[in-house]
C-alpha cells in the first residue's frame, strides 16, 4: 500500500469517527426542549417531566422552552433550523407532525425531511360525545338519525383541529351528513353541547373525561382500536362497526434532521426507560395519557402513517385553511 493511499484511508477513518467521538462526549452543555405550545398544556407538562428525568440521566440541565404560535408551527420551525448537535429537541404532536402537513401546504418545515424522530411518549384518543338533549346514546343511533335526515350539528375546537377531523373521519366512513360548527376551543364547544345548541362533539380524553363522568355529556364511542383505561366501559367506534375510525392524539420527541445517530439512540433508550418510572407513569395517568413507548423506528413509521391518514381525511372532507 502506497504512502498516499494509507494517508487517504487514515483521513477517511478519522472523518468517520468524528460523529461517534462527538456523541460519546455529548452532552457537555445544557439541552433545550422546544415546546411549540403555551405553558400549562399537556405538551408543556410532559416536556417538563421529560426534562427533569433527562437532567438526572444525562448529567446536564435539560430545559423546556415554550415557543408557541401558529398551531405549533413557529416552535417546530425553530427546531427544524437548529444545529443538529443534540442540544435542541422538539416536542412533536398530532397537530405539528400529523395534521398540519395535511392542511397547510406552505408549512415552514418538512415533517419527513427536517426532523429525526426519537420516541413517541404519550397517547390520548378522541371521545365522541352527544348532548343529553339529543337522545343519541350510541354511534348506531347517531348514524341512524343522520341517515334519516335529522339536522345534526357538531362542534369542534376549530377548523383543522383533531376534534374537527375525528368527526369528519366518521362522516366519511359512515356516509352521513353533519354540519360543522367551529368554536374557539373545546371548552366553548362543550358549553354548546350542554345547552343543546349542538348535538355532537369530539375531544381527547383529558377534556372529555370530566363532562362524561359528571353526567354533563354522553360518551358514545372512543376513536381507537382498543378501549381506554380511563373510560373502560366505553365501547370503541371500531366495536360499533367502524374499525377505521381511529383518531388518537400523540406527543413525542424529535430532533433536527442529521443529529448524530448515537445521540438519537441514547435519547430514545433513555425515554423508554423513563416511561417505566413509577413517578412518570403516575404523572401521565393524571394527564389521562397512556405511555406510547415507541422506539425511534416505530415512531418514524407511525408519523408517516399518520401523515397519510390525515391527508386522506382532509381531502375527503374538503378542508381548506389558508
Amino acid at each position: 500500500m502506497t504512502f498516499t493511499r494509507r494517508l487517504l484511508l487514515g483521513a477517511t477513518a478519522a472523518v468517520a469517527a468524528v460523529p461517534n467521538a462527538f456523541a460519546q462526549a455529548w452532552p457537555t452543555k445544557p439541552i433545550r426542549i422546544i415546546v411549540p405550545f403555551p405553558a400549562g398544556q399537556a405538551t408543556d407538562i410532559l416536556a417538563r417531566v421529560m426534562a427533569d428525568q433527562l437532567t438526572k440521566a444525562l448529567g446536564q440541565q435539560v430545559i423546556a422552552e415554550n415557543r408557541p404560535g401558529a398551531g405549533g408551527s413557529i416552535g417546530a420551525d425553530v427546531a427544524a433550523k437548529a444545529a443538529p448537535d443534540g442540544y435542541t429537541l422538539l416536542m412533536v404532536t398530532i397537530s405539528t407532525h400529523g395534521i398540519a402537513p395535511a392542511i397547510y401546504p406552505k408549512l415552514p418545515y418538512d415533517v419527513q425531511k427536517d426532523f429525526a424522530p426519537i420516541a413517541n411518549i404519550g397517547l390520548t384518543p378522541q371521545v365522541l360525545m352527544t348532548s343529553l338533549k339529543s337522545s343519541i346514546t350510541s354511534v348506531k343511533d347517531l348514524v341512524a338519525k343522520a341517515k334519516a335526515g335529522a339536522d345534526l350539528n357538531y362542534g369542534s375546537s376549530g377548523n383543522g383541529s383533531a376534534s374537527h377531523l375525528a368527526v369528519e373521519m366518521l362522516k366519511s366512513v359512515a356516509g352521513i351528513k353533519l354540519t360543522h360548527v367551529p368554536f374557539k376551543g373545546n371548552a366553548d364547544a362543550m358549553l354548546a353541547l350542554q345547552s343543546g345548541d349542538i348535538q355532537l362533539m369530539s375531544d381527547a380524553i383529558p377534556g372529555a373525561i370530566g363532562p362524561v363522568k359528571t353526567g354533563k355529556a354522553i360518551a358514545i364511542g372512543i376513536a381507537d382500536q382498543r378501549r381506554s383505561p380511563f373510560l373502560p366501559d366505553l365501547p370503541t367506534v371500531a366495536e360499533q362497526g367502524y374499525p377505521t375510525v381511529v383518531a388518537v392524539g400523540w406527543i413525542g420527541l424529535s430532533a433536527p434532521a442529521k443529529t448524530p445517530e448515537p445521540i438519537l439512540d441514547k435519547l430514545s433508550a433513555e425515554i423508554m426507560r423513563i416511561l417505566n418510572e413509577p413517578e412518570v407513569l403516575e404523572k401521565m395517568k393524571g394527564l389521562a395519557f397512556v405511555p406510547a413507548k415507541e422506539s425511534r423506528q416505530e415512531f418514524e413509521a407511525y408519523i408517516a402513517i399518520e401523515n397519510t391518514k390525515w391527508q386522506k381525511v382532509v381531502h375527503d372532507a374538503g378542508v381548506k385553511i389558508e
